[in-house]
């Protein structure tokens, strides 16, 4: 899968692995409100950075991240949880 981001470039993400897919998601902690809903996501910055690294093809460098704006990383990091992580998922075992 590809995305296109706001500068017009393109990246690719990586059909992960099952280890790295469980090691993405052990990354993500939620702090949920007293009806159960999300309140908030625990370091979400560093958390958001670790999916884009091990979720892009190819080496992602701090100034390839740098050059990034948050809206192309929420929307990679979106994407890699929504098509890449969750793929499969929602498929009964047999």
């Amino acid at each position: 899968m590809e995305i296109k981001l706001s500068t017009g470039e393109k990246v690719k993400l990586k059909d992960l692995s099952v280890d790295e897919r469980d090691e993405l998601l052990d990354s993500v902690e939620y702090e949920y409100s007293d009806d159960n809903s999300v309140s908030k996501i625990k370091m979400m910055h560093s958390t958001m950075t670790k999916f884009l690294r091990i979720g892009i093809e190819g080496e992602v460098t701090d100034e390839f991240l740098k050059k990034l704006s948050f809206s192309d990383k929420s929307e990679i990091f979106t994407k890699i949880q929504g098509e890449c992580i969750n793929l499969g998922e929602e498929e009964a075992s047999k």
